[in-house]
């Protein structure tokens, strides 16, 4: 793949600046979504290519959003396929509406005491615009219709590491839609 020199500055700059992926020896940058990584709430990180092989829901997430009642809902899907192999990370963000005002730790304290969640969940982080995380950065260039307008985006990343889909913030996480999604990756081996 050829880059142009502003393209190829453009990617060092971005990887100096939020070294959460990196560019493989060929010059690929970020094909697949385990070149990515979060900042665990605890401190440390979750590295996506940890979850290598098995399915991964992404959520952006907001304790005071009108869709915060999706944490109990997230949480019966981890119930019901984190022992199937399903990955879900909740990515704690500000990006709409102001809408989570909560640092640290007590998100995700909220969210289990609130809606039981028990899933793991990321530091808070940014989704779009220039800001956003690189992982949201990567997944806006893969699938442009289907980024983040709101809090509670689901994006599903296959056992191949490939974005396989987004769904929307209104999309409940138990719908139809999303249960076919994660089993056929559930299935696919």
């Amino acid at each position: 793949m050829s880059l142009h020199r502003r393209e190829l500055l453009g990617l060092i700059g971005a990887a100096v600046a939020t070294p959460s992926w990196a560019v493989s020896a060929d010059g690929d940058a970020a094909p697949d979504a385990y070149r990515f990584w979060f900042e665990r709430l605890e401190g440390g990180r979750i590295p996506l290519a940890a979850y290598r092989g098995k399915p991964m829901l992404i959520v952006n997430t907001a304790t005071n959003c009108g869709f915060a009642g999706q944490f109990a809902t997230l949480e019966q899907l981890w119930q019901r396929y984190s022992g199937r192999g399903l990955m879900l990370l909740a990515v704690p963000s500000n990006d709409f509406g102001g809408q989570e005002p909560l640092e640290g730790m007590a998100i995700a304290e909220s969210a289990r005491q609130v809606h039981g969640a028990t899933y793991p969940f990321a530091a808070k982080s940014g989704v779009r615009g220039p800001d956003a995380h690189p992982f949201y950065r990567w997944a806006a260039a893969r699938r442009p219709a289907e980024v983040p307008t709101w809090n509670f985006h689901k994006y599903l990343i296959g056992r191949s590491g490939d974005l396989v889909g987004g769904f929307a913030a209104g999309q409940d996480p138990v719908g139809p839609d999303l249960i076919r999604a994660i089993g056929e990756q559930l299935g696919a081996a």
